[in-house]
C-alpha cells in the first residue's frame, strides 16, 4: 500500500528540492571561479586611408586602402588561473582589408596570420607555441617612428618589403620571411627591473628535413626615458620554408640562409623623441656571400594636441644588386579621442637605377 502525502507536503518538498539545487549550482560555479578564474576579451582595430602609391620604377595609382598607419585586424585573447602564479593564455588574431571586406593582408594570407597561439605563463616566465610574431619585427616597429606602418615607415620599407616581398620592383634587400613564424615556440623571460629576453624557434614540420628552421633571441630593456633593444635572426632556406610565397620567393638564385642582427634605441625628452637602429644583414649563397648595412634615425615631437614624425632609412648592399636604398618621411597624427585618430603622412623611396618612388595620402584609424 501506497503512502499518501498531502498537497501542501508535495509543494514543501519541491520547493526545498529547487533550493537545494539551486544553492549546489551556485556553489559548484562559485568555486570553480574560485580555482580557475578566467577571462576572455574581444579587440582589434580599423585603418583606412585615401592617397597615391608610385613604387619605384612603377606608375602612380590613387587608392582607397587600408593599413595606413597600422594593419587593420581584430583578435581574441584570454586566460585561466591555474594557481600558484600560473596562468593559461591563448590568442587568435586575424588582419582584414576593410576596403574590400576581405580577410588578410593580401590575396591567399593565413586567416589567423597575425598572432595563433596558446601557452603557459608563470613566475619564472611565458611559454608559447603556435604562429608567433617574429622578434626582429618587434624591435623593428619600437623603434622607429612610424611604428607599424607599412605604407609609411622608411624602417619598414627597408626591413620587411624588399626580398621576396614585391615584385613591382626588383631587390635583394629586406628580410626573407614573414613577420609571423609558423611552427614556432618562444619563451620569454620574466621582467628585471626593465630588463626582458625572449628566444623563439621555428620547426619545418617536415620528416627528416631540418633545412627550413628559424631561431632568434632578443632583449629589450626600458628605463625612464631610455630604451633599447637588441635581436638575431637566422632562417635557412636550403628549402623554401612553408610560410614563404613560392611565387616570387627569392630575387637572386641559389639562396642558402640569412642571419640579421639589429639595434634599437629610443630616448625621450618629453618635447622631442629620438630614434635609432642599425641592421646588419647576411646572405649566404651557393657562390659565395653578400651583406646589406641599413641604418634609421627618427623622432616625434609634440605640436598641438598631436604628433609630427620624421624618419629616415638608408640601406647599401656589398653584392647581389649591388644596390642602395634610401627612404624618408614625414606625418603628423592627431588624437581625435583615445580611441580615433586621423593622420597625413609623405612617403619618398629611391633604389638605385630605379625612379624614385612616393606615397601620400590621409587617413583614420579606429580601435576597439
Amino acid at each position: 500500500m501506497k503512502p499518501t502525502v498531502n498537497r501542501a507536503t508535495q509543494k514543501s518538498v519541491k520547493a526545498t528540492v529547487k533550493a537545494t539545487a539551486v544553492a549546489a549550482m551556485i556553489g559548484f560555479f562559485a568555486a570553480g571561479a574560485a580555482h580557475a578564474q578566467s577571462s576572455v576579451s574581444l579587440y582589434g582595430q580599423v585603418d583606412e586611408w585615401v592617397g597615391a602609391t608610385k613604387f619605384p620604377g612603377g606608375e602612380r595609382a590613387w587608392n582607397v586602402s587600408g593599413g595606413g598607419m597600422s594593419t587593420s585586424y581584430w583578435g581574441m585573447k584570454g586566460s585561466e588561473d591555474l594557481g600558484g602564479g600560473y596562468k593559461a593564455i591563448f590568442t587568435l588574431e586575424s588582419f582584414f582589408r576593410a576596403q574590400n571586406g576581405q580577410y588578410g593582408r593580401f590575396q591567399g594570407d593565413t586567416f589567423f596570420a597575425r598572432n595563433s597561439y596558446v601557452g603557459i605563463q608563470g613566475p619564472i616566465g611565458t611559454f608559447t607555441a603556435g604562429r608567433l610574431t617574429t622578434q626582429l619585427f618587434v624591435s623593428t616597429i619600437l623603434f622607429n617612428p612610424f611604428v607599424d606602418s607599412y605604407v609609411f615607415s622608411p624602417m619598414v620599407y627597408h626591413v620587411f618589403l624588399g626580398q621576396g616581398t614585391f615584385p613591382t620592383y626588383t631587390t635583394d634587400q629586406g628580410v626573407t620571411g614573414d613577420s609571423g613564424w609558423n611552427n614556432a615556440v618562444q619563451y620569454t623571460t620574466p621582467d628585471f627591473n626593465g630588463l626582458s629576453g625572449s628566444a623563439m624557434y621555428a620547426f619545418g614540420n617536415n620528416a627528416g628535413d631540418g633545412r627550413s628552421k628559424k631561431y632568434s633571441a632578443q632583449f629589450l630593456y626600458f628605463h625612464g626615458p631610455f630604451a633599447a633593444t637588441g635581436v638575431y635572426q637566422y632562417v635557412n632556406f636550403n628549402a623554401t620554408p612553408g610560410d614563404l610565397p613560392t611565387s616570387n620567393a627569392f630575387v637572386t638564385p641559389g639562396f642558402k640562409s640569412q642571419s640579421v642582427g639589429q639595434l634599437g634605441a629610443s630616448f625621450d625628452m618629453k618635447y622631442v623623441k629620438f630614434f635609432a637602429q642599425y641592421m646588419y644583414t647576411k646572405n649566404d649563397i651557393d657562390n659565395g656571400s653578400f651583406h646589406v648595412n641599413t641604418g634609421q634615425g627618427g623622432v616625434t615631437v609634440p605640436v598641438g594636441p598631436g604628433t609630427v614624425m620624421a624618419s629616415y632609412a638608408y640601406s647599401r648592399s656589398n653584392g647581389g644588386l649591388d644596390q642602395t636604398h634610401k627612404s624618408w618621411a614625414v606625418g603628423y597624427d592627431y588624437p581625435l579621442s583615445k580611441r580615433t585618430d586621423v593622420y597625413a603622412a609623405y612617403l619618398n623611396d629611391k633604389y638605385t637605377s630605379l625612379s624614385t618612388g612616393d606615397t601620400f595620402g590621409v587617413g583614420i584609424r579606429a580601435k576597439f
